[in-house]
């Protein structure tokens, strides 16, 4: 199943980039950056995922029927070997593989714990294409590390599936419905995502699906204790200095860059390995 879903995500994208913050009212990037116009694309294409890094959109390029079969190549490939196992590869070199964040705290400290949280949004096309690797590696993390997802508030539609993700976890549906919300925007496109704005009701109806009320997810949706947390996620990816996702923040010290998608859990997995010796452990 997961394969299937993946090779209908490549089919929809010939050639991966990340999704940026240009897309609505509200944006992650720091303060002092000028708001991207609401009306440019919310997504551009790059030449290859090994030319672009995932934080970086290039120009389009030809060839898109090579480049569709390579990037389902990489989507379907096992994510690289997970951080409780030696990691792979060349250590990480700050500034081409990660970017060091000026005071940088996790999102959600733990004691004794690790954290990668990954900035996604669920209408972003890169973060559908990441989800097939980055959720077989995170199964795979040692109990001292926590993983969390964070959604990205962007504005506008991303907002409402931000909102509906903590209504989600909230009624205990997070789990079930993580992968398959990326389905129905991206393969199925029961949902409209960036397409057009899906609206809350819509969102809500989706959830019904899985064994939610829709009265009650609407309810949870507009509560105060999902407005705190999206809040929470405007302000850490604020913090970060996050302007696209798919992004991944280890321990809240360091934001990973890497030039594909394993290439960034690799760079994980030395940045996770890091931070347990500093812990001794």
């Amino acid at each position: 199943m997961k394969t299937r879903f993946a090779l209908m995500l490549m089919a929809l994208l010939p050639i991966l980039a990340a999704c940026k913050a240009q897309d609505g009212t509200a944006n992650t990037a720091a303060p002092t950056e000028p708001a991207t116009p609401a009306t440019a694309p919310a997504t551009e294409t790059a030449p290859s995922q090994t030319e672009a890094t995932p934080t970086e959109v290039a120009p389009a390029a030809s060839g898109e029927t090579a480049a569709a079969e390579t990037a389902a190549a990489e989507a379907t490939t096992p994510a690289p070997a997970p951080a409780s196992s030696q990691p792979v590869g060349p250590a990480p070199v700050e500034g081409t593989d990660y970017v060091v964040i000026a005071n940088g705290k996790p999102f959600e400290p733990a004691t004794g714990k690790i954290e990668v949280a990954e900035v996604f949004g669920f209408v972003c096309p890169a973060c559908a294409a990441f989800q097939p690797l980055i959720g077989p590696w995170k199964a795979g993390l040692p109990s001292d590390v926590n993983f969390v997802y964070v959604p990205a508030m962007f504005g506008g539609t991303w907002d409402n599936y931000a909102k509906a993700f903590y209504a989600a976890q909230a009624l205990g549906l997070e789990d079930k419905t993580h992968e398959a919300l990326y389905k129905a925007i991206h393969a199925d496109q029961s949902l409209k995502g960036e397409r057009g704005r899906d609206t809350p009701e819509e969102i809500a109806a989706f959830y019904a699906k899985h064994g939610a009320d829709p009265k009650q997810f609407l309810a949870e949706m507009n509560g105060f204790n999902v407005s705190n947390k999206t809040n929470k996620a405007k302000k850490f990816a604020q913090d970060s200095q996050i302007s696209g996702t798919p992004s991944v923040i280890v321990n809240g010290k360091y934001m990973v860059k890497g030039k594909s998608f394993p290439d960034m859990l690799r760079i994980a997995d030395h940045l996770i390995a890091r931070e347990r010796a500093a812990k001794g452990n």
